[in-house]
């Protein structure tokens, strides 16, 4: 028998992730290659040229270096609700079903590699370059290469994780095992039915968008429901197998090939900088400084710590993980309930995405096609005032509901215990660095100074000088650092060329214009579509993320609100905090499961987290519909 390091699955793993580790690297070298660009523009007046074509070219490329590692470790966002139920109660069941899955991937996969070979060719045989004549020029054959090669990869992947539960099932063979074939059965008639009958375009879009509902709410990743579901619509509305795999090649190669798409990558990397520089504990200690004294205070301190850390993060779940392990113990310590106190902690995580700069503003900006520096404006005044809602709901909950909040320690001694976190002197000096990276990033944005995608390049490298003079980050510390930027950076990535696929399917429909035109001929106007908008985003928060929402919900939505004469900035901001409502909200709640993983306390239920949280939900969705009636508050400051 050959030893476990010369079997052909473990050699091939191995091939995967260290595929992965170039992806990894890559991303990292990008923001020095950036800052290098800016230090040369700014400095020398010699900026290094082809930067954009590099970095865009770059973008496909570690995308489909990661991909496959991806799909290995299970990293590809799904829901979780209902599969995890089957694979707990049924796994006969849970192994049939994903014997489809595996078989769906495998498939996709290997189209994209298929449409994508014959570019590779004609790349390669007409020295096809990025850039312009006589000043930079750079082959794009290696990063077609490179998208072939990973969409292969990620498919034998897929294939394997086939194989693997085919043995699964065969071993344990279960009474429910006929629903698994039912299920794929039935996908099967709707789609051979659509394609057998003669259905209009809307129906064929109608269709399809019940069906990638359907797929994710039985487990599917949500980019390989929407890559799935948008080939099979095209396949449908040219009625040519060739045009949708071209087209699904073409989404692969061309959706996240712009400079303006590295901003996701450079702005993860500066917020998990930040986390382990612990600037989070410093803002804390200076807020609990300032709000001591309140009855009520340190709850206050914890929101005014979130909205701080936000403007230098832009990541909820960031926010979330840092201020349980900060602010719980200590609001515990001073009297306050843990319900209360990891109730506070999700709750006033959800500044992350509002407060700018916002990797959820980004993400929309980018599908929207607004500024994203008129975002981050935009989106100033309203997070200022969801913070000072939530303060204020703090105080009024620490007078009339002491039951709840718990009975906090006299402002005297508060203040005491916030002298005991750190000298004034000290607690000032650990706000330096917390200033520099708000002025570097906010400041240069809003200074014309950088584009955001260089905002997020500086401020990476600016929050990771931080770490390096504290001794915060050594090469393990690194390393992991630079492995989360490369997983969830290319979650989020892939789940956008997926989407870009499912939202060229709808575009050819023509379904987005035609509820435009209905709803625009209702008479209900934007108030009532505002209405309904905000309730699917709180149904569809309660079993999603919030990136997969936007990317699935805006490329119906944003016709609408043209069509009824809507600002699509202002629109953003409505959006991305109506968004964050779903990381309160049960089941899914992603923050909420954050702070109790990041608790990690077995007397403390996802219930009672929930429970302490909802006067947040109610809060924030005060503050959205406010938001919503007077759109003036968002572009106050345009």
């Amino acid at each position: 028998m050959l030893p476990p390091s010369t079997r052909p699955g473990h050699a091939f793993v191995t091939f995967v992730r260290w595929m992965s580790h170039a992806g990894v690297v890559w991303v990292f070298a990008l923001m020095f290659l950036i800052c290098g660009d800016i230090v040369g523009r700014t400095v020398f007046d010699r900026p290094i040229r082809g930067v954009p074509e590099m970095v865009s070219l770059s973008l496909v490329a570690c995308v489909f270096l990661m991909v496959a590692n991806a799909v290995c470790r299970r990293n590809l966002t799904r829901a979780e609700m209902l599969i995890g139920r089957i694979e707990e109660r049924a796994p006969a069941l849970a192994d049939r079903w994903h014997v489809f899955l595996a078989a769906v991937g495998a498939a996709l996969f290997a189209l994209i590699a298929f449409g994508s070979w014959p570019d590779l060719v004609r790349s390669i045989a007409t020295r096809e370059f990025a850039g312009v004549e006589n000043l930079f020029k750079v082959p794009v054959w290696p990063m077609k290469l490179l998208l072939f090669v990973g969409s292969a990869v990620a498919a034998l992947e897929f294939l394997r994780q086939l194989g693997a539960k085919v043995l699964a099932a065969a071993r344990a063979p279960g009474p429910h095992g006929a629903w698994a074939f039912a299920a794929v059965a039935a996908i099967a008639v709707v789609i051979a039915g659509l394609a057998l009958g003669e259905p209009s375009e809307r129906t064929i879009g109608v269709a399809m968008i019940l069906l990638t509902l359907a797929m994710i709410g039985l487990g599917m990743p949500i980019a390989i429901a929407l890559l799935f579901t948008g080939f099979v619509g095209l396949a449908l509305v040219k009625a040519d197998l060739g045009i949708a795999t071209r087209t699904l090649a073409l989404a692969a190669e061309g959706t996240v090939s712009e400079y303006v798409f590295a901003t996701v990558p450079l702005f993860v990397l500066m917020g998990l900088f930040v986390n382990v520089s612990e600037i989070g504990r410093d803002a804390f200690r200076a807020a609990q400084r300032l709000f001591g004294w309140i009855h009520g205070g340190l709850g206050v301190a914890t929101v005014a710590a979130n909205a701080v850390f936000a403007a230098i993060t832009g990541i909820s779940i960031a926010s979330a993980a840092i201020f349980t392990k900060i602010a719980v113990p200590e609001m515990v310590r001073q009297g306050y309930t843990a319900r209360f106190a990891v109730g506070l902690t999700a709750g006033s995580s959800v500044l992350g995405m509002l407060i700018p700069p916002s990797l959820l503003l980004i993400i929309y900006g980018v599908i929207a096609e607004v500024s994203i520096g008129n975002l981050f404006i935009a989106a100033v005044v309203p997070g200022i005032l969801l913070a000072v809602a939530f303060a204020i709901g703090v105080m009024l909950m620490a007078r009339l509901a002491p039951g709840f909040v718990g009975r906090p320690v006299k402002a005297a001694a508060a203040a005491a215990a916030a002298a005991d976190a750190g000298g004034s002197a000290r607690v000032l000096l650990g706000m330096f660095p917390v200033l520099g990276l708000i002025v570097l990033v906010l400041g240069g944005i809003y200074g014309g100074v950088f584009t955001p995608t260089e905002a997020g390049a500086a401020g990476a490298f600016a929050a990771m000088v931080i770490a390096l003079v504290r001794r915060r980050l050594g090469w393990n510390e690194l390393w992991q650092v630079m492995r989360d930027t490369g997983q969830v950076s290319v979650t989020i990535l892939f789940l956008i060329i997926a989407a870009s696929t499912f939202s060229r399917m709808l575009t050819l429909t023509e379904l987005p214009q035609d509820m435009a035109a209905f709803l625009g001929g209702t008479g209900l106007g934007m108030g009532g579509f505002l209405a309904a908008y905000l309730l699917l985003l709180i149904v569809l928060g309660m079993v999603l993320d919030s990136t997969s929402i936007l990317l699935i919900l805006l490329p119906l939505a944003l016709p609408v609100v043209t069509g009824l004469g809507g600002d699509l900035v202002w629109f953003g901001i409505v959006t991305v905090i109506g968004v964050e409502i779903g990381l309160l909200t049960p089941p899914f709640g992603l923050s909420v499961f954050v702070v109790k993983s990041s608790l990690d306390d077995p007397t403390l239920s996802l219930g009672a987290i929930f429970a302490g949280a909802f006067p947040f939900v109610m809060i924030t969705t005060a503050v959205t519909i406010v938001l919503m009636a007077f759109p003036a508050l968002s572009t106050l400051l345009l």
